[in-house]
C-alpha cells in the first residue's frame, strides 16, 4: 500500500481504503519502460481516491451514492500528470472493484476476491468498524470525451489493464467497448456518438471537461450522464486542464459550484511567479508537478516555451495548471480582479457619480455599473433587500423587467448625484427618451454601441487603465462583472490602426455588464474632460 507524506495529506476521516488497495494489486502500469508492474498510486492520486471514496458516518447498508461524502469528483492538473492512467484504475475498480458501500466491518470480516469472479487469491481484512465495499452487481460505465482520440486518454490504459492478468478474469475488451463478466459495460461517448446517452449508467468519467462547452453539445452531455449516475444510484468524476475562462464550460461551472458535496482537487501555483520568466516557471512547474515521479521537468519546459510563442496562454494552462484566457481575450480577467478592492466601499448618499447602461429584451443580460470621481467602479443596488442592478431574462419568465429596471434608476438618481449615464439604445430607444424627459438630456445620453470605431476607443480606455501600473481604477469585485470580462473577446475590424468589437465566446457566455463597465468609465473619463464634477463643498468652521 502506498503512503502519504504525513505533513502533506492527513486522512482522518471514514472512507473505503480496501479501493486504493484493490487497484494496486490488480491494475498494471500500462506504458512507458515500467509496463506490466503493479500500477503504484502516486501520492496526490492516493489522495483523490481516498476522497472520493470518502464515506458518510451516518451511511447505511443499502445506500449508494447517498453513502458517500461526495457526489462527484472534479480533478483538475496539467498535462503529463498521470490523469489518464488513474482514471483508468478509477473505472477499472468501478467495473470490477468494491467501491460499493456494504456496511460497517465487525471482528474478523475479510474481502475476498474469489467471492466475486476474480481468482488472484488477494483478500483483505478490514478492521472493526472500517466501511466496507462490495463491487456492483451490474456495472454500466461510460467514458466521455470530445473526441475519439480524447477517449484514448484513458480507454487505452485501460485496455492495457484488462487485458492483463488477473482482470483479464472479468473484462474482454473491445474497440469501443468492455464486457464486464456476462451484464457488465465500459462504453465509450463522444460528440459524435449521443445516442449512446440517455442508458443507466453506475459510473461516469468525464476527461477534459474543460473542453466541454454548449457550443459542442457536451454541457448537455455531462448533465445528462450525472442525471442518469443519479437514477441509479451511481456517481461521476471529471478530470482536466485548466479551463479557458471565456468558454463557460463544465469543468469552470464545477469548480465555481458551491455545492459542498463536489470534491475538488487543483493545485493552484503561487500568484507571485511568472509564467513568462524561464526561472519562475519552473518553480511552477515543480509546484504543480510535485509527486508525478514519472514528469521530467526538462521536456515539460521545452515544450511550454515552445507552446509560449504561439500562445502563452493556452502553454500557461496546459503546463502551470492556471486558469487564464486564450488569444482574443479582451481583457486579461486576472488584471480585472487585481484591480478589487479589498472590501466593497460603501458610497454615500449624494456622491457624484456617473452611470453605464446597457439593456436587452428576452437574451442578454440588462445592468448598470457606476463610477465615482476618484475611478472607483461598482454594481448598485436598489429596492429594501439590496438587490444589484442586474437583470437575467431568464429569471423574471424570459424578459426583462422594464418597470423595475426604471424603478432602480429612478432610485439611482434619487440617492446618487448622476453627472452623466451613457445608455447603449437598442432595445430602450422608448425608455431612453423618457428618461433623458425626466432627467436632462445633458445627464442621460446615448452611447451607440455598434459604432465600434467609438466602441473600441472606449474599451481600448478602460483596458489601459485596467492594466496599467500608476493607474487609480478600482472595482468592487462584483462576480457577475469579473464573469463577463472573462467571456469577452475582440474580433478583428478593418481599418488603420487596427481596431475590433467586443463579441461573446458563446450565445451563453454573457458580456453585459463589461459593456456596463465600458460606457461608465467612458461616461466619467467625459466628465472629467469637460470638467462637470462639482468641486466638493468645503465645512467652514466658525470660532
Amino acid at each position: 500500500m502506498t503512503t502519504t507524506k504525513a505533513d502533506e495529506y492527513v486522512v482522518n476521516f471514514p472512507t473505503l481504503w480496501i479501493v486504493p488497495d484493490w487497484i494496486e494489486q490488480h491494475c498494471i502500469v500500462p506504458d512507458r519502460f515500467q509496463k506490466g508492474q503493479p500500477f503504484e498510486l502516486y501520492d496526490w492520486q492516493l489522495w483523490c481516491t481516498v476522497n472520493h471514496y470518502r464515506v458518510k458516518p451516518t451511511a447505511k447498508f443499502g445506500q449508494l451514492s447517498t453513502a458517500f461524502f461526495y457526489r462527484r469528483s472534479l480533478i483538475v492538473a496539467p498535462q503529463k500528470t498521470g490523469k489518464g492512467p488513474w482514471s483508468a484504475a478509477i473505472v477499472a475498480a468501478e467495473a470490477c472493484g468494491p467501491v460499493v458501500f456494504a456496511g460497517w466491518a465487525e471482528e474478523g470480516d475479510v474481502y475476498r476476491c474469489e467471492d466475486h469472479g476474480c481468482y488472484c487469491g488477494w483478500e483483505y481484512e478490514y478492521q472493526p468498524g472500517e466501511p466496507m465495499g462490495r463491487p456492483w452487481p451490474t456495472p454500466l460505465i461510460q467514458l466521455t470525451a470530445t473526441s475519439d482520440d480524447q477517449t484514448d486518454n484513458v480507454y487505452r490504459p485501460l485496455k492495457a489493464m484488462a487485458r492483463a492478468w488477473p482482470l483479464n478474469q472479468m473484462m474482454r475488451v473491445g474497440e469501443e467497448f468492455i464486457r464486464i463478466g456476462d451484464d457488465g459495460l465500459i462504453d465509450t461517448v463522444t460528440s459524435s456518438a449521443l445516442s449512446r446517452l440517455g442508458n443507466p449508467i453506475n459510473c461516469a468519467l468525464q476527461d477534459e471537461t474543460g473542453l466541454y462547452t454548449a457550443t459542442n453539445k457536451l454541457l448537455k452531455v455531462a448533465e445528462t450522464q450525472r442525471r442518469g449516475a443519479a437514477g441509479m444510484g451511481g456517481r461521476s468524476m471529471e478530470t482536466t486542464n485548466p479551463w479557458d475562462p471565456a468558454e463557460d464550460s463544465v469543468a469552470q461551472r464545477t469548480y465555481q459550484s458551491l455545492r459542498p458535496d463536489i470534491f475538488k482537487f487543483y493545485r493552484i501555483p503561487p500568484k507571485n511567479l511568472s509564467y513568462l520568466d524561464k526561472r519562475e516557471r519552473r518553480k511552477i512547474h515543480a509546484y504543480v508537478y510535485r509527486g508525478s515521479l514519472h514528469v521530467d521537468l526538462d521536456a515539460i519546459e521545452a515544450e511550454a516555451a515552445e507552446l509560449i510563442e504561439k500562445d502563452p496562454g493556452q502553454a500557461e494552462r496546459f503546463f502551470g495548471n492556471r486558469v487564464v484566457p486564450g488569444t482574443g481575450s479582451w481583457c486579461d480577467v486576472r488584471k480585472w480582479d487585481d484591480r478589487k478592492v479589498k472590501a466593497p466601499r460603501s458610497v454615500p448618499r449624494k456622491t457624484q457619480i456617473v452611470l453605464g447602461f446597457d439593456g436587452s429584451d428576452t437574451d442578454d443580460w440588462t445592468g448598470f455599473r457606476a463610477e465615482t470621481q476618484d475611478g472607483y467602479q461598482f454594481t448598485p443596488t436598489f429596492g429594501s433587500d439590496k438587490r444589484p442592478t442586474v437583470w437575467n431574462p431568464a429569471d423574471h419568465g424570459g424578459q426583462v423587467p422594464r418597470l423595475e429596471v426604471r424603478a432602480a434608476l429612478d432610485e439611482l438618481f434619487e440617492f446618487f448625484t448622476v453627472i452623466r449615464m451613457y445608455a447603449d439604445p437598442p432595445d430602450w430607444e422608448t425608455e431612453i427618451d423618457d428618461w433623458a424627459a425626466a432627467y436632462g438630456e445633458k445627464r442621460v445620453l446615448r452611447f451607440s454601441t455598434f459604432r465600434w470605431i467609438q466602441m473600441h476607443a472606449a474599451a481600448e480606455r478602460l483596458l489601459t487603465d485596467v492594466t496599467k501600473q500608476d493607474s487609480t481604477f478600482s472595482h468592487d469585485g462584483c462576480g457577475i462583472a469579473s464573469d463577463h470580462v472573462a467571456h469577452t473577446r475582440k474580433s478583428a475590424r478593418p481599418g488603420k490602426p487596427p481596431r475590433y468589437v467586443l463579441e461573446k465566446a458563446s450565445q451563453t457566455e454573457k458580456i453585459d455588464l463589461t459593456v456596463c463597465s465600458i460606457l461608465a468609465h467612458e461616461a466619467a473619463g467625459d466628465v472629467t474632460a469637460a470638467k462637470l464634477w462639482k468641486p466638493a463643498r468645503k465645512l467652514v468652521v466658525m470660532r
